[in-house]
């Protein structure tokens, strides 16, 4: 699955264009390493988020085409 797509799934950012935008500002990291939004995400890869001077670690736990607002916490992991 691409990486704008399992943010927006998994609800770690609302909407897929806001997605799309952090990943062109290289505020996504996958791995270690700035990611395209085009990327495609494997279960145990390694995300990292900055917003503003917050930054998130979540590991891929699953990957899911559609989920429920109330299970999508389920689709990570926080590190």
């Amino acid at each position: 699955m691409r990486l704008d797509k399992y943010l927006k799934v998994s609800r770690l950012i609302k909407r897929r264009p806001v997605a799309n935008e952090a990943c062109d500002a290289g505020r996504i990291m996958v791995n270690g390493k700035v990611a395209k939004a085009s990327l495609n995400v494997k279960v145990g890869d390694v995300i990292e988020i900055a917003f503003g001077d917050k930054r998130v670690k979540v590991e891929v736990l699953s990957i899911e085409e559609t989920y429920k607002k109330e299970e999508a916490k389920e689709l990570y992991k926080v590190l």
